[in-house]
């Protein structure tokens, strides 16, 4: 659950994570279906065709058949076909290589910032989709790879689930046998939402760096942190700016009437403002680790219960300042209350600790919110088709707790079996703002996302659980 999308995603990913590595030889290869596979090209000339082959463009009419409405199709990668369109109103883009073994791969994208574009990009197989090579390396291997817009930016589980379900039924009338499914942060719920709420849909399903246990426990730690800051700041240079009531986006994210500012660019604008004085604390922190504001650093991110360092701080604090009132108008009310909550604070007395519980801002809880939230989704552990998550051990949005929170309710379930949890080590980047260095959301290189693609559909094909130390 990347705060951010496409491009305003893009600059948070900027903020707070290292430029991705070349990806190398995946531990396994992809498997091979026996089914015979359909050639959707028109000829074997390595030059690249600029029409769709006779073959390519039937597919799109069945398209149109099948209630797709805007439907285009265009030659894709190694001679395959792009098919894009809308289902139900929202855009999706399906990427159908050339010798199609019938089988998908469908991916479910993380949070955006509310007012941000739904759009997916027009080939799933290109770099920005969030997959990390996942779609490229099913393609590779002859599946269809694809993805759909959700109807709303900001919490989106509710639209994606809907939205990706009628792809992979879209998909299945189109041809398809098998069909898979994958998401990143966010899309990691969106992924147990799926095979838990429609356990016949799919073969198996790919969670990285998911909140795959639910939105209760997340939420409650990003509230926490919020009013945390407030309170340890307010009256420093580092308090941050607009609305100062936790429950409500501290600033807007899209222009007023009548400013001609970009929309992507404002958001993006919002986002530095909200993050200077939290890094610029950090700063100050590691330039005087005995002063004031290495204390407070030391303090919210105990509450908040993650890492104490910059990108930790940061990526939670300006998640929840800029989704808060979507966050409530989705859910239906408050997902968490702290009312009658003790806080314990690291390196205060015992005055000074009375003095924060009776001045931190107090709310409670509304049970549309919480009923909402478990529905879409909390973990029950009941999947019935392989799964496999893939987690940092240190990442600053959605912390290795969430991995380790489903694995309990995995074991709890009695369904250890069905489930394989990769764990890779946290990594570091430059913040190009602060002067600092943060670990990443989401932290993967290509050869570690694509090594628990092909685990899994290894594990489907031939029915062999994979090793949990597989992915490193």
């Amino acid at each position: 659950m990347n705060p951010i999308a496409r491009r305003a995603r893009g600059m948070a990913m900027t903020l707070l994570t290292m430029t991705l590595i070349s990806a190398c030889s995946a531990t396994h290869q992809a498997v091979t279906p026996a089914r015979p596979a359909v050639d959707t090209s028109a000829t074997t000339s390595a030059k690249a065709p600029t029409e769709p082959t006779s073959a390519q463009r039937a597919l799109a009419a069945r398209a149109a058949a099948l209630g797709a409405t805007e439907v285009s199709a265009v030659p894709g990668p190694e001679g395959g076909l792009l098919l894009g369109g809308k289902l139900g109103g929202d855009q999706f883009a399906v990427a159908i290589p050339a010798q199609w073994n019938h089988d998908a791969l469908l991916y479910a994208h993380g949070y955006s910032t509310p007012g941000s574009p739904v759009n997916v990009l027009d080939d799933p197989t290109a770099p920005g989709t969030g997959a990390t090579g996942v779609l490229k390396a099913a393609y590779d291997a002859g599946l269809a790879a694809g993805h759909s817009a959700y109807a709303k930016a900001g919490m989106g589980v509710e639209t994606a689930t809907v939205n990706t379900l009628r792809l992979r039924d879209f998909l299945v009338r189109l041809g398809a046998d098998k069909v898979y499914v994958s998401g990143s942060s966010m899309g990691g719920n969106i992924v147990l939402s799926l095979l838990e709420q429609h356990p016949q849909a799919f073969a198996g399903g790919l969670a990285m760096c998911g909140v795959t246990e639910g939105w209760e426990p997340l939420f409650a730690q990003l509230f926490d942190m919020r009013v945390a800051w407030n309170q340890l700041t307010r009256g420093t240079p580092y308090a941050l700016p607009g609305e100062q009531d936790a429950l409500r986006t501290a600033l807007p994210t899209v222009p007023p009437p009548g400013d001609a500012t970009d929309p992507e660019q404002f958001r993006g604008m919002q986002m530095a403002r909200l993050a200077t004085p939290v890094l610029a604390l950090f700063k100050a922190a590691q330039e005087r680790p005995d002063g004031p504001e290495a204390r407070i650093a030391r303090q919210v991110a105990a509450i908040g219960g993650f890492e104490n360092e910059p990108a930790s701080v940061a990526y939670p604090l300006l998640t929840i300042a800029l989704g808060a009132d979507d966050l409530r108008q989705t859910m239906g009310g408050q997902l968490y209350g702290n009312r009658g909550k003790v806080y314990r604070v690291p390196d205060m007395s015992a005055n000074e600790l009375a003095e924060f519980n009776r001045q931190v801002q107090r709310f409670g809880a509304d049970p549309a919110a919480i009923a909402y939230a478990r529905r879409w989704h909390q973990a029950t552990g009941r999947f019935q088709v392989p799964l496999v998550t893939l987690h940092n051990r240190i990442d600053s949005l959605v912390p290795y707790a969430q991995s380790q929170g489903l694995g309990r309710i995995v074991h709890q379930a009695g369904n250890d079996a069905r489930l394989v949890q990769f764990t890779v080590p946290g990594v570091k980047a430059p913040l190009p703002i602060g002067g600092v260095v943060g670990y990443t959301h989401c932290g993967f290189d290509p050869a570690q996302t694509v090594a628990a693609w092909n685990a899994l559909h290894a594990w489907v094909e031939r029915g062999t659980r994979p090793s949990e130390d597989l992915v490193h």
